[in-house]
């Protein structure tokens, strides 16, 4: 414990009986430590391995004075609120699952706000750094979106630091578990092979990948399917690497890569994937993105669309509006993302002369591959924050932490649509089932 004076003792009591009242409403799994070190139990059953520290009066202040998800998370992201448990996604969990909810009906208003009376000027020092993206996240205002700009704020953070948490192959996109106890390394092998057989690769074929990354499908559909395989990415980093990887697995012959828009393409392909890249996109952008592929398509070629998508809404007002977490999200991970729902990713499709075969859902899959991704980082905390620094060491843990948590509770969702550039009529060339994609067992037998 550390000696006070008199103001600081009212601040003090202050900050207890406001986390005591909250307490009693919220019943939540853990303690807070005040900065005295002083421990409040937030619930009945708090576990003692769950304890969230304030560093000083002004983070209440701060919170009081601002009550928003970016304020909490600006206090987490720069140090001011620790969070000690055995993994920021088991604090969350475990959270979850007492489902603590205050209702405003029965905070006493008067307790309230003789407590925060207390921490009106409380302030702490400003922070060190400032993360977030410095122009419009959402990429709705500006005429020509800065597609280069955006993508190279996110992947162009630091290899190292991928790989950090990232499988061998580097694959940064929805893992495909057919089994659950299946590892992330096997499970990324998995998503690989089933895209491959989703496509229906053939020996001779020319594949493109939009939105390469680092060259993981490329690869992989080069060496175990005899295509010619291209992709395009707008990441220096991710460029850097494939051209790398494409020379170490002797692939030179069959696998080409451009740091370039896919906008600029010309050509025609047999089968193309987008895997991950269809967030970026921007909803207002579709009909050019879907337009641009169906030039690149020889006619019954097929694509392979992998994307995030949430919940549509009965009110198309409500849905583009932009919650304050995905907010977050823009200005501090991914600007100029934008999450569609999967009606409309179909209708749009068909809209642009493609003709829909399958629409499967991975949420499940994507839960778990972002939990991976997240315990990894965690693990790697020392080497991480040596690479980017702790402000954003936290706030990637943060993220996938959330993320996480929103594909297990269905706010978020991810799927994907194999279609068809269907010119005439007549047969799409396609199996009569799927039985072929899951005849071959997946992985090492």
């Amino acid at each position: 414990m550390v000696e006070t004076n008199g103001s600081e003792r009212k601040r003090l009591e202050a900050a207890r009986r406001l986390f005591e009242h909250f307490a009693e409403l919220a019943n939540a799994p853990f303690y807070v430590r005040l900065w005295d070190g002083s421990l409040i139990p937030m619930g009945r059953d708090a576990a003692e391995d769950l304890v969230v520290t304030l560093s000083g009066p002004g983070v209440l202040g701060s919170l009081l004075r601002g009550p928003k998800l970016e304020n909490l998370l600006r206090e987490y992201v720069h140090g001011r609120i620790e969070i000690q448990a055995p993994s920021l996604i088991e604090f969350f969990e475990r959270v979850r699952k007492t489902r603590p909810k205050i209702k405003s009906r029965d905070i006493k208003k008067s307790l309230l706000l003789k407590s925060s009376l207390q921490f009106l000027f409380a302030t702490h020092e400003k922070d060190r750094v400032q993360l977030g993206y410095n122009r419009d996240e959402t990429g709705r205002t500006a005429s020509n979106r800065d597609n280069r700009e955006f993508v190279q704020f996110h992947y162009d953070l630091s290899n190292d630091f991928y790989k950090l948490f990232l499988d061998p192959e580097m694959q940064y996109s929805c893992a495909y578990f057919n089994d659950w106890t299946h590892s992330l390394e096997r499970a990324q092998l998995n998503k690989l092979e089933m895209i491959c057989r989703k496509l229906r690769l053939k020996p001779g074929e020319k594949l493109l990948d939009i939105g390469c990354g680092w060259g993981g499908l490329i690869c992989y559909a080069a060496k175990h399917y005899g295509v010619t395989a291209h992709g395009v990415t707008l990441s220096q980093k991710q460029f850097d690497f494939a051209q790398e990887k494409i020379d170490r697995m002797g692939l030179r012959d069959r696998v080409s890569i451009e740091l370039r828009d896919y906008n600029e393409l010309e050509g025609t392909y047999d089968k193309i994937a987008s895997i991950g890249m269809y967030e970026h996109v921007g909803i207002a952008q579709y009909p050019q993105y879907f337009r641009k592929i169906h030039s690149l398509l020889r006619d019954r070629g097929i694509l392979l669309n992998h994307g995030i998508t949430r919940r549509a809404k009965r009110d198309l007002k409500k849905f583009k509006k932009i919650r304050p977490e995905n907010r977050l999200i823009l200005k501090y991970i991914f600007p100029g993302s934008e999450l569609d729902h999967v009606g409309h990713t179909v209708e749009s499709l068909e809209a642009h002369g493609f003709e829909v075969h399958d629409v499967e859902g991975w949420r499940e899959h994507y839960a778990l591959t972002c939990k991976y991704w997240c315990q990894r980082l965690e693990a790697e905390s020392e080497r991480a924050i040596s690479f980017v620094g702790p402000e954003k060491y936290r706030m990637w843990i943060a993220y996938l932490a959330g993320v996480s948590l929103g594909f297990a509770d269905g706010s978020l969702r991810i799927f994907q649509v194999v279609a068809s550039k269907h010119r005439a009529r007549g047969p799409a060339e396609l199996p009569p089932s799927r039985g072929d994609l899951y005849e071959r067992p997946f992985g090492p037998s």
